[in-house]
């Protein structure tokens, strides 16, 4: 094995960045090229048929089954011109991932040949096996039938030679069975609820959007070095190692120069997006070493998510190109910085206002902070809720570390609207909210660089969900996530408040109240209500954690028991008042994530207790067996007086290989057992418990021990490459 680690570790540092020729057009001439686009729509569907399809795309009409013929061949003929043979419904089963299966443009012509067909029923629906995902119980095996529906809203695409219909997937019996369904119902709950409220501001509002901007972060090894740590392969993350000495505590990495083959892949990668019409527009070095941050331009939210998932396939099929292994873990290397997906969430109107953005009126300022206001009653009701669509056993890790947001939610507003919420809440009358706009200063001693503008607030590393500007940004949400998950919750609580809002104002003005008096009467005791979730300090001080606690914060560590959240009488309601899931669709989701949580942490620890009796134990004891008989050499060749003042450090290092050793078998034995007893637990979230309670503990103590034995162990016999070795790109 060390043999083998060297020559890995040797072949990555002799990797060279491919030769990525330029394209010979600019962006803007081959982006959406692999997309049905409006562009293509024009061309090959026909003009009534194309008017329909941007009615449904455009503002969420239903389209008429009796075009769909006409939609499917103009989409196949596209298709067909573009090289593709394969058509497939795309869509987001509870794996977390994307699914798909592949048929061919072709069916017989009863002449012992075959013809291109793809019609308007294989367009609309399909039946994928509903019972081989996860679905909570809602499938048995003798009850397969489940049904994946275009979602006209998203673009088809291309990828290599397959035309992909991003699909809705359900069951049989109409429950959902994916993150679309409710995705696209929550959009269409906070639609509805905004466009009430600002009817109050603007009667000709019709339609108010959800925006997405997800920041993805992301890590790269090389591919050998990845195929010779079966942790990172079969669980996406290292569950030993020691820290490099230099890691990233210089902070040199972050916003550094982009390394030559990284570049290489990152070129391609976006070339890969833009044809794809994915609008990537940011890349960077991320502060961790080998960590890199891609980020695109802000979208309506259920494009925006098909866009990222499709981001997360392409840069793992990318990556290999380049003969790298892209790790979306959130935590694939303890002691440094972990992955998030940072979701930038904010409402627009269709007359073009962003509903989080400061206005320039009075008027305007009170429907911002309306929003604003709204914004935080929801996340204050449902913090717990929030922190459960966005902890899984992976997130778990990282939540509260190394720059991280920590597991307990809070918002963050900033100075200039923490003071004008304070005043607005403690002020007996109506006064007129006013924002200082931009502000600047000039550098002093440097009279060359121009004036510099500043935000109308600071930004916040450690808040989970902070305000910054004219969004909010969720900055909890995991590297590996989908989206839909967080971005569910989050629009269907808003739409909630915000229906709630509509109705106490309503009230008050059925007696006789003026509109803006009653919204301003009612946001004021809003502010002073959701008081608790304010809160612009440090995240990460233990101060923070009491004081969080004495607000009546969630600050519950176990995930297992965060997903009972989801089935809090409140959680159910308020999902079911937004008919954006029901009862039995809430429990079938969260046993899907009882189970996923034990799976996971079920294969690490295999993995675990396989690399540390098969890899590491061995060579340890192999080591030991060395020192022992350089100590059994020097006493033939000493006195005894000699020879304990010569080997005195290497018994003493023997004892400390044996100590180790000692405890990483009685440790395994003890988590192979926890395991035991744990699998023969039949309802899942008592397993799921087990596991936290009794499994991921004893990781960590494994580790412990396994990374003192790679300190002390020769370098040339540990089995493993190390973290200096994965961390910088040869």
């Amino acid at each position: 094995m060390a043999t083998l680690r060297f020559k890995v570790v040797e072949d990555a540092i002799k990797r060279k960045a491919l030769d990525v020729p330029a394209p010979e057009k600019r962006p803007s001439e081959y982006y959406g090229m692999y997309v049905f686009n409006e562009e293509k729509m024009r061309k090959y569907l026909p003009q009534k048929t194309y008017e329909a399809l941007l009615e449904t795309m455009k503002h969420g009409k239903a389209l008429a089954r009796d075009l769909a013929d006409s939609v499917a061949s103009g989409m196949r003929q596209w298709a067909m011109d573009m090289g593709a043979t394969h058509y497939t419904h795309w869509f987001q089963p509870l794996t977390g991932g994307t699914a798909e299966k592949h048929d061919a443009f072709i069916e017989p012509d009863g002449q012992g040949g075959v013809i291109e067909e793809f019609s308007g029923k294989l367009l609309i629906q399909q039946e994928p096996d509903a019972s081989s995902f996860p679905n909570g119980g809602i499938r048995n095996t003798f009850e397969a039938r489940g049904y994946s529906a275009w979602d006209a809203t998203s673009p088809a695409f291309i990828v290599g030679t397959t035309l992909c219909v991003p699909t809705i997937f359900i069951a049989y019996t109409g429950e959902a069975l994916d993150f679309k369904v409710p995705l696209l119902r929550s959009l269409e709950a906070v639609d509805k609820a905004s466009v009430a409220v600002c009817q109050y501001f603007d009667a000709t509002v019709g339609k108010v959007h959800s925006y997405l901007g997800w920041e993805q972060e992301y890590f790269l090894v090389d591919e050998g070095l990845w195929a010779a740590r079966p942790d990172l392969m079969l669980t996406g993350r290292t569950l030993i190692g020691h820290e490099s000495a230099k890691n990233q505590q210089l902070e040199d990495h972050y916003f550094g120069a982009i390394p030559t083959r990284v570049m290489a892949f990152m070129k391609e990668l976006e070339y890969e997006c833009w044809k794809l019409g994915i609008p990537v527009k940011t890349r960077h070095n991320e502060v961790a070493p080998n960590q890199f941050e891609l980020a695109p331009v802000y979208e309506e939210a259920n494009l925006a998510n098909d866009h990222n998932l499709l981001l997360m396939s392409t840069i793992k099929r990318i990556c290999r190109k380049h003969c790298f292994r892209a790790l979306l873990h959130e935590k694939p290397f303890k002691g440094i910085n972990g992955s998030g997906k940072h979701c930038n969430w904010s409402l627009g109107t269709d007359t073009g206002v962003n509903l989080l953005s400061p206005g320039k009126t009075p008027k305007n300022n009170l429907q911002f902070i309306t929003f604003l206001v709204n914004v935080m009653m929801a996340v204050y009701k449902y913090n717990g809720l929030l922190k459960a669509s966005i902890v899984n056993a992976t997130n778990a890790h990282r939540l509260g570390a190394n720059e991280a947001p920590p597991a307990i939610i809070s918002v963050f507003l900033g100075r200039q609207l923490s003071e004008a919420l304070d005043k607005m809440s403690s002020c007996t009358g109506q006064d007129e909210i006013v924002f200082n706009g931009e502000s600047g200063f000039k550098m002093e001693g440097i009279p060359h660089i121009p004036e510099l503008l500043l935000d109308n607030t600071d930004r916040n590393r450690t808040s989970p969900f902070a305000f910054t500007g004219n969004r909010f940004e969720f900055r909890a949400v995991g590297s590996s996530a989908n989206c839909a998950g967080a971005m569910t919750v989050l629009n269907a609580a808003v739409a909630d408040q915000l229906t709630e809002f509509k109705t106490a104002v309503d009230a008050r003005i059925r007696n006789g109240e003026d509109a803006m008096k009653a919204i301003y009467t009612v946001l004021k005791g809003y502010v002073r209500e959701c008081k608790a979730i304010h809160f612009d300090g440090n995240g990460y001080t233990e101060e923070w954690k009491a004081e969080a606690a004495r607000r009546g914060l969630d600050c519950t560590v176990s995930a297992p028991e965060m997903f009972d959240r989801y089935l809090a009488s409140e959680s159910v309601e308020m999902f079911e008042r937004t008919h954006v899931l029901s009862k039995k669709e809430l429990e079938a989701r969260v046993e899907v994530m009882w189970e996923t949580y034990t799976k996971k942490i079920q294969i690490e620890a295999r993995v675990l207790g396989d690399m540390a009796m098969n890899h590491i134990l061995p060579v340890a004891s192999g080591y030991e067996s060395v020192l022992l008989d350089k100590i059994f050499k020097l006493q033939s060749l000493f006195t005894d007086d000699q020879w304990k003042k010569l080997s005195a450090r290497d018994i003493a290092l023997v004892e400390n290989i044996s100590g180790h050793i000692a405890e990483i078998q009685n440790l395994t034995i003890r988590m192979v057992d926890a395991r035991k007893v744990a699998n023969k637990i039949d309802c899942e979230r008592t397993k799921a418990v087990a596991y936290h309670d009794t499994v991921v503990g004893l990781l960590d103590e494994i580790r412990y021990h396994v990374d003192k034995l790679e300190q002390v162990v020769d370098n040339e016999q540990w089995p493993l490459p190390k973290y200096r070795e994965l961390l910088f790109i040869r």
